[in-house]
């Protein structure tokens, strides 16, 4: 097979799986009493290589996420003439605050003060608005990162005081479990944490609408529970190469 059979290939698979992975949303939202359009794609690009993802962009997938800014920074420019939206879905370190800015519209992963304060002086220079959510680590697994549940209000409403941050909702990852009920009950605190937040009544947190919560194995249970935005990584470009 030709390099050019074999793109095409690939470039056809992207599609088809992108389509089912529609299907797939749409009906988990119609079963739980909700409306498809409710619940956003965001395509995790993680590790998978430019002209992959730049089949899922010219399919309809243009909203994108990166685990790690250093990937952000490679892809964003080959795929800038699509015009794709960017999210940082990954931990975010502090020195690479301005890498992150020059290409992301939101950074999902925020599960502390130091970093949100960085990102707001930051865009403070560069007289620009950012989306923000806070991460929470709803299944208290020690190798997930996000804030405490019980400290989620806390760190949102200083988020959402912060200069040119728009505190827009809450981002979980669901336990790692067989137990349908004990992922569905993460997802289900994280939607209650977002309803506290949001009738706080502290400054900046009636914007706090946005829950992004499941992925490939998990999305139907998230839709259940309120997602807004689920982020699919494998169920459209397969497995992740290997290093």
């Amino acid at each position: 097979m030709s390099t050019a059979e074999a793109d095409a290939a690939v470039t056809s698979l992207v599609v088809r799986r992108l389509a089912e992975l529609r299907e797939r949303v749409a009906r988990a939202a119609t079963l739980a009493g909700r409306t498809p359009s409710e619940v956003r794609i965001l395509l995790a690009s993680k590790t998978m290589p430019v002209p992959v993802v730049r089949a899922a962009v010219q399919a309809g997938g243009t909203l994108l996420g990166e685990n790690r800014v250093q990937e952000l920074v490679a892809k964003a420019p080959e795929l800038a003439d699509l015009d794709p939206t960017w999210h940082v879905i990954g931990p975010l370190q502090s020195n690479k605050v301005n890498a992150a800015l020059t290409w992301a519209s939101a950074v999902q992963s925020i599960d502390g003060t130091a970093i949100a304060e960085r990102l707001s002086r930051r865009c403070e220079v560069l007289d620009r608005e950012l989306d923000v959510m806070v991460q929470v680590n709803v299944s208290g697994e020690p190798t997930k990162s996000g804030v405490d549940p019980q400290e989620a209000l806390s760190l949102a409403t200083a988020v959402a005081a912060l200069p040119r941050l728009h505190l827009t909702g809450l981002m979980t990852i669901g336990a790692r479990s067989q137990d349908q009920d004990l992922v569905r009950s993460g997802f289900a605190r994280l939607r209650a944490l977002r309803e506290e937040i949001r009738s706080s009544g502290a400054p900046g947190t009636a914007t706090t609408h946005e829950l992004s919560m499941g992925m490939s194995g998990d999305l139907e249970l998230a839709i259940a529970e309120g997602s807004t935005m689920v982020r699919i990584g494998n169920a459209v470009f397969g497995p992740r190469p290997t290093a």
